[in-house]
């Protein structure tokens, strides 16, 4: 739909990209069409994206700019423990929530140091997936009274390790994923005289849908059967282990959309929970696991990329059905843990990319033509010229065989190049007016325009790497919220899709959020006024706080990217200020990263410059420059400058 500026607003502005929906009160449009953060909604206290660039550039860091705001971070988290309190006091549930923060979510230190303090009222804890995960957490988690719950495959070192938080009094479990694990454990325990702490995971029947439903089912990767269940506990009886399975563990899935999965899943573990119980063992936790969804496109749908619930909803309902099934059952209410981490961290972290340069099939070179033109030009320059009073459908399939006619024909030999460039460029004209057409009818758009308007967008270069900062967008079709950070009180003028500095055709987005399904572009403003190129043009892509910091590769070995910490301060005339500054990777970090060692890069070119020196092809002032300039290379920043 063509957007139209005699009734473009701000209003308008949210509206077209959802800001109001998936911004979650933290992300707004202000008066001035920028877009301004509010960390703590309710807090009239707002912070310009723009400015924050600007903030990074006075540093010395250039884009792309990854901007944390550690405020949304603790709101999260304190979000979620107030909504389980209070739903568990609704319900007059007998239990207490226990959250812990799944590392392999954002393993950065700065944001499990601020979740734990965040939560630290709570004993708000972790949960790791790995030896490294664990020597992590071991260190930083210190409130004795928080869990450590171990999650995945572990051997013997990963066994050893976790004892030795049990051995300082830690809330250490150790989550069983499969029966000889358990006597794994058991022997080590016994060895290293130390009682374990004891999970384990269920198996559910229950799936989720979408992406992540594979990790759930009779199928999943992790878990026991329940015959395996039975089989686990008549171990840990034999052993007089008894009060040692303090937690059972399930987890359907990543990003669950749809409530009803959530309560079927539930209710199924509670039912394990209440048998478990009858059968002699005093569990104490039942985990419910992840999956607490984000809204990313603000549909708040049962779709991939949404949800259709509120915090609220998620936590009444998870609270009600436990405490229904414990009723029935007669055992009592289990403290209840949940490892949500998508839902803590994917709002508070906003990548911003500079738009530097647009590829247009519109914009080229401006043709004279003659009366001797070829006759696929001349059949062109007719149907553009008969194009108001013309079906605009059949100008549009005439133009088209035209061109696959001409291309047909220069593929022979038989078409020159400048005929070829004329058919083209004719084509790309009657196809924009043909768009224009239908844009502005009211009722039904062919499919083959609608296709067509897709292949006439822009593409947009954005100083980033898809495959080091939006790696789920590539990988799964993650979708993510993008919009302009500034200029929002003018209307959108181009359709386009954007495309990365690497040098590979999959660095792109081509999928953008939509109310009601997926857009193939975005509506930006242009780059270019009357010829002169405007102001530096910034995007922003938000809600990647989740995986998005620790899954990106070194593809083409563009590396971690520069970061800014933003803390809300009254006392400051910002009303903000800039709690750290994050350097991101250079050439020589990332060529280390992949064995590259820097003096041994330094000493082969100087080697090639001595050669060049004494072979006559340089001066040797001219080859220290050449040297002491290649060594400064290695320190730059590995994203383009401007």
């Amino acid at each position: 739909m063509k957007l139209k500026s005699d009734n473009w607003s701000v209003d308008e502005a949210r509206n077209v990209y959802h800001i109001n929906r998936w911004g979650a009160g933290y992300y707004d449009i202000n008066a001035s069409g920028n877009v301004e953060a509010k960390p703590l909604p309710g807090d009239d206290t707002a912070v310009e994206l723009t400015e924050v660039i600007q903030a990074s550039q006075k540093k010395g860091l250039s884009g792309p700019l990854l901007i944390r705001f550690q405020d949304i971070l603790r709101h999260r988290v304190q979000s979620l423990c107030r909504a389980f309190d209070e739903a568990i006091e609704r319900f007059e549930y007998g239990g207490q929530y226990h959250g812990v923060f799944p590392l392999k979510v954002n393993e950065l230190r700065e944001v499990v140091e601020e979740v734990l303090d965040a939560g630290k009222d709570d004993a708000f804890g972790l949960e790791v997936g790995s030896k490294s995960e664990l020597s992590a957490a071991l260190a930083l988690q210190s409130n004795p009274h928080s869990l450590l719950i171990c999650n995945g495959y572990k051997d013997a070192n990963f066994i050893h390790t976790a004892l030795i938080g049990t051995s300082l009094g830690k809330r250490v479990v150790l989550v069983v994923e499969k029966l000889d694990e358990l006597q794994n454990i058991i022997e080590i325990a016994r060895s290293e005289e130390v009682r374990p702490q004891l999970g384990i995971r269920l198996r559910l029947l229950s799936r989720s849908t979408g992406k992540w439903a594979d990790s759930g089912g009779e199928d999943a990767k992790f878990g026991l059967d329940t015959a395996q269940l039975m089989t686990a506990l008549e171990i840990l009886r034999e052993e007089g282990w008894e009060d040692c399975l303090q937690l059972l563990h399930s987890h359907i899935g990543s990003q669950l959309p749809d409530i009803q999965t959530v309560r079927k899943a539930v209710q199924e573990a509670a039912r394990f929970y209440a048998k478990v119980r009858q059968l002699g063992f005093p569990v104490e936790y039942l985990d419910v696991g992840g999956g607490l969804a984000v809204d990313y496109d603000g549909s708040r749908a049962a779709f991939d990329s949404s949800a259709n619930y509120s915090l609220r909803e998620y936590t009444d309902d998870i609270v009600q059905t436990i405490g229904e099934v414990c009723e029935v059952e007669n055992v009592p209410h289990p403290n209840i843990v949940s490892e949500s981490g998508r839902a803590i961290v994917a709002h508070h972290s906003v990548l911003a990319v500079q738009v530097f340069a647009a590829n247009s099939k519109t914009e080229g070179m401006q043709f004279e033509y003659g009366e001797e033109e070829h006759p696929l030009v001349q059949a062109l320059l007719e149907i553009i010229c008969h194009l108001e009073q013309s079906s605009k459908l059949t100008a549009y399939h005439n133009a088209l065989n035209c061109k696959d006619e001409a291309h047909n024909m220069f593929t022979l030999g038989v078409l020159e190049l400048e005929t070829k460039a004329k058919v083209e460029t004719l084509y790309w004209e009657i196809s924009k007016k043909v768009i224009e057409h239908f844009r502005n009818q009211e009722g039904h758009v062919p499919e083959e325009i609608a296709i067509l308007e897709d292949q006439m967008s822009d593409q947009y270069i954005c100083n980033f790497s898809v495959f080091q900062s939006l790696l789920d967008h590539w990988a799964i079709d993650q979708l993510f919220p993008i919009m302009p950070l500034q200029r929002l009180n003018e209307v959108p003028i181009r359709e386009a899709t954007l495309v990365d500095i690497t040098c590979d055709s999959d660095g792109a987005v081509r999928k953008f959020i939509d109310l009601e399904g997926v857009r193939g572009t975005l509506p930006l403003h242009s780059l270019e006024h009357d010829g002169r190129e405007l102001s530096p043009y910034y995007l922003g892509i938000f809600l990647v706080g989740a995986y998005q910091d620790v899954m990106g590769d070194l593809h083409n070995l563009f590396g971690r990217v520069n970061e800014m910490h933003v803390f809300l301060d009254p006392d400051k005339p910002s009303g903000y200020y800039i709690e750290q500054t994050l350097q991101g990777h250079s050439i020589g970090d990332n060529l280390a990263t992949m064995q590259y060692d820097r003096l041994e890069l330094i000493h082969h070119m100087k080697q090639q410059i001595d050669r060049a020196i004494k072979d006559n092809c340089l001066q040797p002032e001219e080859g220290a420059r050449i040297l002491q300039k290649y060594e400064c290379g290695l320190d730059d920043y590995s994203y383009l400058s401007f």
